[in-house]
Protein backbone atom coordinates (compact mmCIF):
# COMPACT_ATOMS: atom_id res chain seq x y z
CA UNK A 1 0.00 0.00 0.00
CA UNK A 2 2.34 2.77 1.21
CA UNK A 3 2.24 5.77 -1.11
CA UNK A 4 -0.09 4.24 -3.66
CA UNK A 5 -3.47 5.93 -3.79
CA UNK A 6 -6.40 4.27 -5.46
CA UNK A 7 -8.99 6.24 -7.44
CA UNK A 8 -11.38 5.64 -4.55
CA UNK A 9 -8.90 7.26 -2.14
CA UNK A 10 -8.44 10.24 -4.47
CA UNK A 11 -12.22 10.65 -4.78
CA UNK A 12 -12.62 10.59 -0.99
CA UNK A 13 -9.84 13.16 -0.50
CA UNK A 14 -11.35 15.44 -3.15
CA UNK A 15 -14.80 15.65 -1.57
CA UNK A 16 -15.88 18.31 0.90
CA UNK A 17 -17.71 17.39 4.07
CA UNK A 18 -21.00 18.42 2.47
CA UNK A 19 -22.28 19.02 -1.04
CA UNK A 20 -24.99 21.30 0.30
CA UNK A 21 -24.72 25.03 -0.42
CA UNK A 22 -22.78 26.90 2.24
CA UNK A 23 -23.23 30.54 3.23
CA UNK A 24 -20.80 31.82 0.59
CA UNK A 25 -22.66 29.99 -2.17
CA UNK A 26 -25.99 31.34 -0.96
CA UNK A 27 -24.54 34.86 -1.00
CA UNK A 28 -23.03 34.38 -4.48
CA UNK A 29 -26.41 33.26 -5.80
CA UNK A 30 -28.12 36.29 -4.25
CA UNK A 31 -25.49 38.71 -5.60
CA UNK A 32 -25.94 37.19 -9.05
CA UNK A 33 -29.66 37.93 -8.87
CA UNK A 34 -28.99 41.52 -7.77
CA UNK A 35 -26.57 42.01 -10.67
CA UNK A 36 -29.10 40.41 -13.03
CA UNK A 37 -31.78 42.83 -11.85
CA UNK A 38 -29.45 45.82 -12.31
CA UNK A 39 -28.55 44.66 -15.83
CA UNK A 40 -32.19 44.13 -16.82
CA UNK A 41 -33.26 47.53 -15.45
CA UNK A 42 -30.33 49.16 -17.24
CA UNK A 43 -31.23 47.47 -20.52
CA UNK A 44 -34.88 48.44 -20.17
CA UNK A 45 -34.03 52.07 -19.43
CA UNK A 46 -31.58 52.22 -22.34
CA UNK A 47 -33.82 50.61 -24.94
CA UNK A 48 -33.95 53.78 -27.07
CA UNK A 49 -30.19 53.44 -27.62
CA UNK A 50 -30.01 49.70 -28.30
CA UNK A 51 -29.29 50.40 -31.95
CA UNK A 52 -25.83 51.79 -31.10
CA UNK A 53 -24.59 48.51 -29.62
CA UNK A 54 -22.57 46.24 -31.94
CA UNK A 55 -23.42 42.55 -32.26
CA UNK A 56 -20.45 41.61 -30.05
CA UNK A 57 -21.97 43.52 -27.13
CA UNK A 58 -25.35 41.84 -27.69
CA UNK A 59 -23.74 38.40 -27.71
CA UNK A 60 -21.74 39.33 -24.61
CA UNK A 61 -24.90 40.54 -22.84
CA UNK A 62 -26.94 37.47 -23.77
CA UNK A 63 -24.30 35.04 -22.53
CA UNK A 64 -23.66 36.96 -19.32
CA UNK A 65 -27.41 37.15 -18.64
CA UNK A 66 -27.57 33.39 -19.17
CA UNK A 67 -24.79 32.91 -16.62
CA UNK A 68 -26.45 35.30 -14.15
CA UNK A 69 -29.77 33.46 -14.42
CA UNK A 70 -28.13 30.05 -14.08
CA UNK A 71 -25.78 30.89 -11.19
CA UNK A 72 -28.34 30.95 -8.32
CA UNK A 73 -29.79 27.62 -9.42
CA UNK A 74 -26.33 26.12 -9.56
CA UNK A 75 -25.42 27.52 -6.15
CA UNK A 76 -28.65 26.73 -4.33
CA UNK A 77 -29.92 23.39 -5.59
CA UNK A 78 -28.77 19.76 -5.34
CA UNK A 79 -25.29 19.01 -6.71
CA UNK A 80 -24.02 16.24 -8.92
CA UNK A 81 -27.29 15.14 -10.48
CA UNK A 82 -28.20 15.24 -14.17
CA UNK A 83 -29.79 18.71 -13.90
CA UNK A 84 -26.68 20.11 -12.20
CA UNK A 85 -24.47 18.73 -14.96
CA UNK A 86 -26.78 20.03 -17.69
CA UNK A 87 -26.97 23.50 -16.15
CA UNK A 88 -23.22 23.40 -15.52
CA UNK A 89 -22.55 22.93 -19.22
CA UNK A 90 -24.86 25.84 -20.07
CA UNK A 91 -23.16 28.04 -17.46
CA UNK A 92 -19.63 27.03 -18.53
CA UNK A 93 -20.31 27.63 -22.22
CA UNK A 94 -21.97 30.97 -21.43
CA UNK A 95 -18.97 32.09 -19.37
CA UNK A 96 -16.49 30.93 -22.01
CA UNK A 97 -18.35 32.69 -24.85
CA UNK A 98 -18.72 35.80 -22.70
CA UNK A 99 -14.96 35.88 -22.12
CA UNK A 100 -14.01 35.12 -25.72
CA UNK A 101 -16.30 37.73 -27.27
CA UNK A 102 -15.07 40.33 -24.77
CA UNK A 103 -11.70 40.34 -26.57
CA UNK A 104 -13.52 41.93 -29.52
CA UNK A 105 -15.14 44.59 -27.30
CA UNK A 106 -12.74 47.46 -26.68
CA UNK A 107 -15.00 50.44 -26.24
CA UNK A 108 -13.54 51.79 -23.00
CA UNK A 109 -9.84 51.72 -23.87
CA UNK A 110 -10.05 53.43 -27.27
CA UNK A 111 -9.56 50.24 -29.26
CA UNK A 112 -7.06 48.65 -26.86
CA UNK A 113 -7.45 45.98 -24.24
CA UNK A 114 -8.34 47.17 -20.74
CA UNK A 115 -7.67 45.69 -17.33
CA UNK A 116 -11.07 43.98 -17.39
CA UNK A 117 -9.74 41.78 -20.21
CA UNK A 118 -7.43 40.13 -17.66
CA UNK A 119 -10.57 38.63 -16.09
CA UNK A 120 -11.58 37.38 -19.53
CA UNK A 121 -8.20 35.73 -19.96
CA UNK A 122 -8.50 34.16 -16.51
CA UNK A 123 -11.98 32.87 -17.41
CA UNK A 124 -10.72 31.28 -20.62
CA UNK A 125 -8.11 29.40 -18.55
CA UNK A 126 -10.22 28.49 -15.49
CA UNK A 127 -13.49 27.37 -17.11
CA UNK A 128 -11.83 24.33 -18.73
CA UNK A 129 -10.18 23.57 -15.37
CA UNK A 130 -13.52 23.63 -13.55
CA UNK A 131 -15.05 21.34 -16.17
CA UNK A 132 -12.08 18.98 -15.92
CA UNK A 133 -12.23 18.92 -12.12
CA UNK A 134 -15.96 18.14 -12.26
CA UNK A 135 -15.41 15.32 -14.76
CA UNK A 136 -12.72 13.90 -12.46
CA UNK A 137 -15.11 14.20 -9.48
CA UNK A 138 -12.67 16.50 -7.70
CA UNK A 139 -15.40 18.43 -5.93
CA UNK A 140 -13.07 20.60 -3.84
CA UNK A 141 -11.15 21.89 -6.89
CA UNK A 142 -14.37 22.26 -8.87
CA UNK A 143 -15.98 24.32 -6.12
CA UNK A 144 -12.88 26.51 -5.80
CA UNK A 145 -12.79 27.20 -9.55
CA UNK A 146 -16.52 27.93 -9.77
CA UNK A 147 -16.45 30.28 -6.79
CA UNK A 148 -13.43 32.10 -8.20
CA UNK A 149 -15.05 32.62 -11.60
CA UNK A 150 -18.34 33.75 -10.04
CA UNK A 151 -16.58 36.24 -7.77
CA UNK A 152 -14.05 37.55 -10.30
CA UNK A 153 -15.42 37.18 -13.79
CA UNK A 154 -19.13 37.43 -13.03
CA UNK A 155 -19.60 39.70 -10.02
CA UNK A 156 -16.49 41.93 -10.03
CA UNK A 157 -16.50 42.33 -13.81
CA UNK A 158 -20.27 42.83 -13.66
CA UNK A 159 -19.90 45.53 -11.04
CA UNK A 160 -17.45 47.39 -13.27
CA UNK A 161 -20.05 47.44 -16.03
CA UNK A 162 -21.90 50.24 -14.26
CA UNK A 163 -19.46 52.93 -13.06
CA UNK A 164 -16.88 54.99 -14.91
CA UNK A 165 -19.17 56.43 -17.55
CA UNK A 166 -19.86 53.07 -19.21
CA UNK A 167 -23.06 52.66 -21.21
CA UNK A 168 -24.83 50.25 -18.82
CA UNK A 169 -24.15 52.68 -15.98
CA UNK A 170 -25.37 55.63 -18.01
CA UNK A 171 -28.57 53.76 -18.76
CA UNK A 172 -29.07 52.58 -15.18
CA UNK A 173 -28.28 55.83 -13.40
CA UNK A 174 -29.08 58.34 -16.15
Amino acid sequence: MGDKMTSKTVAIKSRPKSLKPDLLEKILGALSLILLAAALVSLFKGRSEWHILPWQVWLHLSTILTALITTPFMMWRKRGDKMHRWMGWIWSIAMLVTALVSFDIRMIARGNFSYIHLLSLLTVVVVPLLVLSARRHNVIAHRKHVRGIIIGALLVAGFFTFPFNRIMGQWLFG
